[in-house]
């Protein structure tokens, strides 16, 4: 384990906002970068929100008893959504919007599932890329790949600070929306036995509802979004390892200067890495499969719905605005997830250019030659990023996607006409 004893006694704030004040001295700091990849900082904040289920936090009293807490609260939750959907039956919008959030604690409950099946695999995997992190590079390529890792860094946390920014501005919306919306009077549109959520019937139950509602949602959505920049990471840091050694490829020949035997460890070093490279993708592709299925079809339904229920409610501004809204989260999410899984796949192309590029004929025995033949014929087939037997995630499937929703849009449309 790359993780040091002394930071797991960091206390839950700094583990949670720790790669925000990592990510500002890193900007400040023209020559700095980070002391870990993104996929190790929110681990930690996953920690820090006191629901990752490996080994390690299982052996704890006090967490696994706050796993149970919240999972309680999840569950009332998600309940008193499915006890509500009786009194929207016969109104359309009111329907759509219950089961909107019926379908986002699902994919909640999934998400939690698969990191009570898979946190252990993905400790092994961050651990792994963590250590390619701290490779050190020597030669000309030494300040480039620095830079690279720095610029790599900043942009993803400058995506998450964007993310989350919209998520947390959705949740507050949301949790609003009982002091702008006359007709509702909690977050979410439930229902308890005897009326417990009757305001006017039982005051005291309908706040310990109003607050047990909003906190809940929150933490969870806070979670989930921690969750997603965990997964994607995991294959940004596999594209700044190919980056990586593209860059050392450039300048493999720079770095031998002629000498054979040097060329060939080098060559085959790097042959390895991108072994490991290849090896680690599959393992993430494999780890991923049940959750990237998931993750498609709840996308497309929550996409498809939005778009009915803003037809729907067009009467409504209101109403038409928070599922545009939840449209727009959704899209964004399904986007983020194809824009690096296309990223992935370009940049792996890239290996088989280098290699074609540090190839020189002069320069080699023929067993060099050989290595040089092999590694350009391996990194000819592109990596992806994909959950059998649906297609990969890339910007190609995203607009094929688009174009699914809108027809069946048409089609919805067409019926309320």
């Amino acid at each position: 384990m790359t993780e040091l004893r002394s930071e797991r006694k960091n206390g839950n704030w700094d583990r949670l906002f720790g790669p925000f004040f990592e990510s500002w001295t890193v900007f400040k700091a023209p020559q700095a970068k980070s002391r870990h990849i993104i996929a190790y900082w929110t681990r930690d904040q996953l920690k820090a929100l006191g629901f990752y289920m490996n080994s390690e936090q299982r052996r704890l009293p006090r967490i696994v008893a706050w796993q149970y807490f919240v999972s309680i609260q999840l569950a009332t939750a998600l309940a008193s959504l499915f006890y509500g959907i009786s009194e929207s039956i016969g109104d359309i919008v009111n329907l759509g919007r219950d089961l909107v959030f019926i379908i986002t604690i699902i994919f909640i409950c999934f998400r939690l599932v698969f990191f009570a099946q898979y946190a252990g695999e993905l400790d092994v995997i961050i651990d792994a890329l963590e250590d390619i992190y701290h490779w050190s590079i020597k030669g000309p390529a030494t300040k480039e790949v620095q830079e690279t890792k720095r610029l790599h860094f900043l942009l993803f946390m400058a995506l998450i600070i964007t993310w989350f920014s919209f998520l947390i501005l959705f949740m507050l919306i949301k949790i609003s929306t009982p002091f702008w919306i006359e007709s509702q009077t909690l977050p979410f549109h439930v229902s308890w036995p005897f009326q417990l959520h009757d305001p006017s019937k039982h005051p005291i139950a309908y706040i310990i509802i109003f607050v047990s509602q909003s906190t809940t949602m929150l933490y969870f959505l806070i979670w989930l979004g921690v969750v997603e920049n965990m997964g994607v990471s995991l294959f940004f840091e596999l594209t700044s390892a190919l980056r990586v050694l593209c860059i050392e490829l450039r300048n493999l020949q720079e770095l031998c200067l002629g000498d054979e035997d040097m060329l060939y460890r080098e060559l085959c070093r790097m042959t390895k890495f991108h072994q490991q490279i290849i090896l680690l993708t599959d393992r993430c592709n494999h780890i991923f499969n049940g959750a990237f299925i998931m993750q498609m079809l709840i996308n497309f339904l929550l996409v498809s719905l939005s778009l009915f229920e803003v037809l729907a409610a067009k009467k409504n501004p209101q109403v038409a605005a928070e599922y545009m809204i939840i449209m727009l989260l959704t899209l964004g999410h399904l986007s983020f997830w194809s824009k690096f899984g296309d990223m992935f796949s370009k940049e792996s192309e890239q290996v088989a250019l280098a290699v074609y590029e540090a190839y020189d004929p002069n320069v080699g025995s023929k067993s060099i030659h050989r290595q040089f033949c092999f590694f350009i014929q391996r990194a000819q087939k592109p990596l992806i990023m994909k959950a059998s037997p649906f297609p990969p995630f890339n910007l190609e499937n995203y607009m094929f996607i688009l174009k699914q929703c809108y027809s069946i849009l048409t089609i919805l449309a067409n019926t309320l006409e």
